[in-house]
């Protein structure tokens, strides 16, 4: 529901941005549902977005008011004066930055402890979420989650760039490295692995299946590369892994689980190539579920990893992706089906629990 928040100015090492624009995630959803064993409330959700930079802390020097900004769930501490960098930002083969990650995930900001949210009726404290908490006019971030960006990109359309549509580009580009001529197994068909598809496609994969129970999704996932698109459902006697491996004459070079489902991570996994099929996870699953196969897929060859934000080290990176958007070398704009005022958020999570959507992205423009 929408409440009137007291935001205090920002503490050292601390942003406010003013939010323009924000996109609906299923990792929302996921965390409104009570399913997400880190969710803390009462809280303030949202972690896709831009906006502009209002004001500063204490010893922020990597942006300054009236920049352009995303705000970037996984932190990045490279590259701002007077800040070490963790071990995880300076280590070539990770981004999972450590700087802030033990308050961010308490709901907290480092400098004190406490939250910068308090609802105006009765002061009640109210969390953070993923350290970005964008459903709001506005929003307090530490300084190492904010990605400066072009000022003359559309933050309408680049704050996509804060989740979903980057964590699959950088999936293909970082995590897997897909190469030209590899063939590439996608399992669900939402904004994640509709980006898997085209960075796929962009280095060229000979092969892209499209994997999804909803055949309604097979047109847009032809549109953004897809050479072939499976539904599960149409062979109800058979393993979709089984299936898939008949299909390639062997297994895909590399599967993407894009979903969340453990049985479908399995199933990903299990239709890579014996001896050096990959496969990424990088859908996030409830709480307290594993995941499972039997050793000798391993044994044989095929490896299974995970990725977070794709890989990108986010201050750093994003920049860079609005770039590439700006010279037109992206499909970005597909994205985003629908564009609403924020005070309809309900109805855009409404679209998105039916499937109806790919992206909604909401205004904060009165």
């Amino acid at each position: 529901k929408f409440c009137a928040v007291i935001f205090p100015p920002p503490q050292k090492g601390e942003v406010r941005i003013k939010i323009t624009h924000t996109a609906l995630c299923h990792t929302d959803s996921y965390t409104l549902s009570g399913q997400d064993p880190e969710g803390l409330f009462p809280a303030i959700l949202g972690h896709e977005a831009a906006g502009i930079v209002e004001s500063v802390g204490e010893g922020v020097t990597s942006c300054k008011v009236g920049d352009s900004v995303i705000p970037c769930y996984q932190a990045c501490c490279l590259n701002i004066e007077n800040v070490q960098p963790c071990k995880f930002c300076v280590h070539p083969k990770t981004n999972l930055c450590q700087a802030v990650r033990q308050w961010t995930g308490c709901g907290i900001m480092k400098a004190d402890e406490k939250t910068r949210f308090r609802k105006a009726s009765d002061d009640t404290p109210i969390f953070h979420f993923m350290g970005t908490s964008t459903f709001s006019e506005y929003t307090v971030v530490h300084e190492v989650a904010v990605a400066v960006v072009n000022p003359k990109a559309p933050r309408e359309k680049t704050c996509l760039l804060g989740c979903g549509v980057s964590t699959g580009w950088g999936a293909v580009y970082n995590t897997a490295k897909v190469e030209k001529g590899n063939t590439v197994a996608v399992f669900g068909l939402g904004a994640v692995g509709l980006a898997v598809i085209e960075a796929s496609r962009e280095v060229g994969a000979s092969r892209i299946l499209a994997i999804d129970t909803n055949p309604e999704k097979f047109e847009v996932a032809k549109k953004f590369g897809a050479t072939e698109c499976v539904n599960p459902k149409d062979f109800a006697n058979e393993k979709i892994q089984d299936v898939i491996v008949k299909m390639t004459d062997g297994g895909v070079d590399f599967s993407f689980e894009c979903i969340g489902n453990v049985d479908v991570m399995r199933a990903a996994l299990e239709c890579a190539h014996k001896g050096w099929g990959e496969s990424v996870i990088i859908g996030v699953a409830a709480g307290g579920k594993e995941i499972a196969t039997r050793p000798f897929q391993l044994v044989t060859g095929r490896v299974w990893r995970g990725t977070a934000f794709g890989g990108y080290k986010s201050r750093v990176e994003v920049p860079k992706l609005v770039e590439k958007y700006l010279a037109g070398k992206t499909m970005l704009d597909e994205y985003v089906t629908h564009q609403m005022k924020f005070e309809q958020i309900n109805d855009a999570f409404d679209l998105l629990h039916a499937g109806k959507c790919l992206r909604v992205v909401l205004s904060m423009d009165e």
